[in-house]
């Protein structure tokens, strides 16, 4: 299978080609950036194909992080999967970051807990707990950092994500210490295109994940979102 994948959740714009029947990554490129993400995503795409020498009308699937992460971001990388894959006539999905930064540990089959943590802000985190398995132990939600950190009852745990640092500078000094803390700024791309390769088309839409209800939104988006709408000239 080749799977386009495509990350503009958070501070980063990524994309990569993965040839899964070869377990390789054909080509990929990341640029950290905190805003621009819609100015670069369509050349950094066309440079990452490019290099593939691969048709898009030769890819078997197109995915895109789905957040939680900027409001802004998310949409430019969700409309930039969608738009190649109705062009290209293949499947689109979305992997959420939450679980794309855990994806790499939960791949080592280690037994400690994995606990994927996102700046929410204003003293918030968005977060989930996975085991070393995979297996849910706290499913995704935005809390403030105090009730996240009620996690350390699974644990020492591997803390992951671009709030990682937040946490452990928090723990309780009752809890086992994290074994590891790994601050990225933004998942590993290639675990985007691994965890798109493996999940079902019908459970895995390619719709953003806010958790929360984004600060503002277009007028005209979708009328289930509870955001409030902008504001008429």
């Amino acid at each position: 299978m080749l799977v386009l994948a495509i990350d503009t959740a958070l501070n980063a714009c990524a994309a990569c080609v993965l040839d899964t029947d070869e377990g390789r990554l054909v080509a990929h490129e990341s640029l950290p950036m905190k805003r621009g993400h819609a100015e670069a995503l369509m050349p950094l795409i066309a440079r990452v194909m490019d290099a593939t020498g691969i048709a898009f009308t030769s890819l078997d699937r197109i995915a895109a992080t789905t957040g939680p992460g900027s409001f802004t971001g998310l949409r430019v990388g969700l409309s930039a999967a969608r738009g190649i894959a109705l062009a290209a006539n293949k499947p689109a999905v979305g992997v959420t970051t939450l679980m794309a930064y855990a994806a790499p540990v939960v791949g080592e089959n280690r037994e400690a807990p994995v606990i994927s943590a996102i700046d929410a802000r204003h003293d918030h985190v968005y977060f989930q707990a996975v085991g070393g398995d995979g297996s849910t132990l706290i499913p995704p939600q935005v809390a403030p950092i105090e009730e996240a950190l009620a996690a350390s009852r699974f644990g020492a745990p591997h803390l992951v994500g671009n709030a990682a640092r937040l946490l452990a500078d928090r723990w309780p000094a009752h809890a086992p210490p994290p074994i590891a803390v790994d601050p990225q700024a933004a998942p590993d791309i290639a675990w985007v295109a691994w965890l798109a390769a493996a999940v079902d088309p019908d459970a895995a839409p390619p719709r953003p994940t806010y958790l929360r209800a984004p600060d503002a939104k277009p007028a005209g988006d979708l009328p289930h979102k509870t955001s409030r709408p902008a504001a008429s000239s």
